[in-house]
């Protein structure tokens, strides 16, 4: 990839913000960065635009600023996930292969013993990038991809063992009631999932703020 094109600074930028190595409420302005990366102004001009889109940036009257988390915000993003994906998981029970079910039984099985906090992150995210594909819509992949870019700057926090144990059993529930062609259990039980899930960033949110 073209160091100088516009996705590369667009993935460099987006990278930096979903870690929190740029702050919410940072202001980026086009001529400061294009200096900071070594490039012209264009790429970072549609670079900005394009994380703008994303949802990560806003305007700001000398540029864009960084969003700030809020839990409104969240709750927002909650709301839409919740009903996408549970609409994914109720579609995977009539639609799953048996390839499906093994690789969501087989990542279900790595996530619970993950020992590394970023092994057990990717893990678990691979799980769902899993139940989804199963569902088989790629439309609701697309929309939902956008929401793990919007939730990605609230894991500023390591999952504890307890979230992996907590999680692992939810998935298990999940894989049981797709298997048994329960689409209705499917949806029930990935909603109470990611209830759960929304709480707990909820919290954490709350501590840090």
């Amino acid at each position: 990839m073209n160091r100088d094109s516009a996705s590369t600074q667009y993935e460099r930028l987006r990278g930096d913000i979903v870690a929190g190595r740029i702050a919410p409420g940072t202001v980026l302005l086009e001529t400061v960065l294009a200096e900071r990366l070594g490039v012209s102004r264009t790429p970072v001009r549609e670079a900005l635009a394009m994380l703008e889109r994303d949802a990560l940036l806003e305007r700001d009257r000398r540029g864009y600023r960084v969003r700030t988390r809020s839990p409104e915000e969240l709750l927002e993003i909650y709301e839409a996930r919740i009903a996408l994906e549970s609409t994914c998981a109720a579609a995977a029970a009539g639609r799953r292969s048996a390839f499906d079910l093994a690789r969501l039984r087989h990542l279900t099985g790595e996530a619970a013993t993950a020992g590394d906090p970023a092994q057990l992150r990717e893990s678990h995210a691979a799980w769902h990038r899993a139940l989804r594909a199963a569902a088989g819509n790629a439309t609701i992949i697309e929309l939902l991809e956008r929401l793990d870019t919007l939730l990605a700057v609230y894991d500023d926090a390591e999952p504890t063992l307890t979230d992996r144990d907590e999680a692992a059993a939810e998935h298990r529930r999940v894989v049981d009631a797709i298997e048994a062609g329960d689409a209705e259990a499917a949806r029930r039980t990935l909603a109470a999932h990611l209830d759960r899930s929304r709480e707990a960033r909820l919290a954490r949110l709350a501590a840090g703020s």
